[in-house]
């Protein structure tokens, strides 16, 4: 069975599906909002001792409130299907076991900051903007003002990246770029994922997991040639392929 955007508009609507459909939803917002929890811990324990001045800690502090509103939208869309999601703020980076990534662990320098708002919250966006189009209105309505804060985030990673490669060169940041492409491509998880193709033939999502990684690296690789940057070859640093 699939659905056209819009067609399941209210919570009521949504007990009313199989239960195959149930189990997509809850599954995405749970990650979603473990994601943006996460987010939050990110930006004040790993990158807010990084900032290098005032202004940027204030916009690390800036980004993890954001990443509080996005989590209490997702948790209030959770509620009214029947999910507290209130215990997940007492859990740590670790105890979280639906959005899983390495992401942000390796983060230790400013460049590599910018490199996983640049490229890593690009990824988030493109997964928000399929969101945006769900079969379920209320995950569709949750995500409006989510893009319009991701945005800000990828552009203002882009800036540091930018200002790294003024200061010391393209090539002596593509390693690192290569570090941070990789992880973000694996991000949309793995193209062989059932539950992929389940999501896109219910309308919760546009593409799947290998759909999305490949548009994703169309959209982004004229921007990186742009600033300097190269794509590195197929499979390089990857884990899910």
């Amino acid at each position: 069975m699939s659905l056209n955007t819009g067609a399941v508009a209210t919570p009521a609507d949504y007990f009313k599906m199989p239960a195959e459909y149930q189990e997509l939803v809850m599954h995405q917002l749970r990650q979603h909002v473990e994601g943006e929890l996460i987010g939050a811990s990110d930006y004040l324990e790993i990158f807010y001792p990084l900032a290098p001045d005032v202004f940027e800690k204030k916009v690390c502090c800036q980004r993890a409130l954001e990443e509080i509103d996005h989590f209490m939208l997702g948790a209030a869309v959770l509620a009214d299907i029947g999910f507290d999601a209130t215990y997940m703020l007492g859990q740590t980076i670790s105890d979280r076991k639906y959005y899983k990534t390495e992401g942000v662990t390796v983060v230790d320098t400013w460049l590599k900051r910018g490199m996983f708002s640049f490229i890593g919250e690009a990824v988030v966006l493109s997964i928000l903007e399929e969101m945006a189009a769900s079969s379920y209105v209320r995950i569709a309505e949750m995500t409006r003002q989510v893009i319009i804060d991701e945005h800000v985030h990828v552009a203002h990673g882009r800036r540091i990246v930018e200002s790294c490669i003024r200061e010391h060169g393209a090539v002596a940041v593509q390693p690192e770029f290569e570090i941070a492409w990789a992880m973000s491509l694996d991000l949309f998880g793995k193209s062989d994922s059932v539950r992929s193709d389940k999501y896109v033939e219910w309308g919760l999502r546009t593409y799947t997991n290998s759909d999305a990684r490949r548009r994703f690296i169309e959209r982004m690789a004229p921007q990186l040639e742009a600033m300097g940057l190269h794509i590195p070859e197929a499979g390089k640093l990857r884990k899910f392929l």
